[in-house]
């Protein structure tokens, strides 16, 4: 049997739409072996997620997402195979989800001011026990028909220069780095050419990174074209860094992007999950 690894997957505990369960549950339906639940900034997820991947036979692998800045530019960094217990991952946790708090407050009160009311109360339900993200609030203005899809949503309100975007001040990324290194974790920069930079700016990146105690990064994920791959690949070859595959899976409304639909990691490339205990 070949196993195959999903590393990247949210749920409820953050901005996902099916709870921790279902995702586990999902994931075995689509012939993930080994499955990393990567909630945004929050570990809440993990205890029931390890609960359902030990009754039906899922490899579940400890894992987060977290907002980092570096240059004043905002970086993911996701966390696989950390001990959720480790205290000052666990302050930082709980820090972000005061910092993400705070912004949904304020994002509220800027929407409020195109005279778009009550987003707040609404992100707050729809999220429930989990993180608010700038998601939810793209969600609400659909619901409410100020605009078709998240996208439009991101482009007229949340985007950066947008009317309803708030900075934010996130976690130095080699701090980040080291919380997840410090709790036995290994570090993968998430979807690295989602962020857009140019060859100069991305080898400045991964130089700060690899230096900080980075040992990953995402050559696969649910949206790469085979160019995109390769470009991934070079990077991960020259930084020598391990190569990660992860869907970034959401939620089932995206159908473009499911659990484990994955291309194949490069062979010149070393799998992350050899560096997983």
């Amino acid at each position: 049997m070949i196993d195959v690894y999903d590393l990247h997957c949210h749920s409820t505990a953050s901005d996902g739409t099916l709870s921790p369960t279902a995702v586990v549950q999902r994931a075995h339906q689509q012939g993930v072996t080994a499955l990393a639940l990567t909630d945004h900034d929050t570990t809440d997820g993990l205890v029931e997620a390890q609960r359902c991947a030990a009754t039906i036979g899922i490899r579940l692998i400890t894992g987060i997402e977290l907002s980092t800045d570096w240059q004043n530019k905002c970086f993911h960094i996701v966390g696989l195979g950390i001990d959720p217990a480790y205290p000052p991952l666990l302050a930082a946790t709980r820090n972000l989800q005061s910092v993400r708090l705070e912004r949904a407050e304020k994002i509220a009160d800027k929407l409020a001011k195109k005279s778009i009311v009550g987003a707040f109360d609404a992100v707050k339900q729809a999220a429930g026990d989990g993180m608010i993200t700038r998601t939810h609030f793209a969600d609400f203005l659909v619901s409410q028909n100020h605009v078709n899809t998240q996208q439009e949503a991101f482009d007229r309100y949340l985007g950066k220069g947008k009317p309803a975007y708030v900075a934010t001040v996130w976690a130095d990324l080699a701090l980040a780095v080291s919380w997840i290194v410090g709790s036995g974790g290994v570090a993968v920069l998430a979807h690295p050419l989602r962020y857009q930079l140019t060859a100069n700016w991305m080898r400045r990146l991964l130089t700060a990174f690899k230096e900080a105690g980075g040992q990953g990064i995402e050559v696969i994920t649910g949206r790469t074209n085979p160019d995109e791959i390769r470009t991934a690949a070079n990077y991960a070859l020259r930084f020598q860094l391990a190569g990660s595959t992860g869907s970034d899976f959401h939620g089932p409304a995206n159908p473009w992007v499911e659990l484990g639909r994955l291309a194949p990691l490069p062979s010149t490339v070393t799998p992350v999950w050899e560096l997983l205990h």
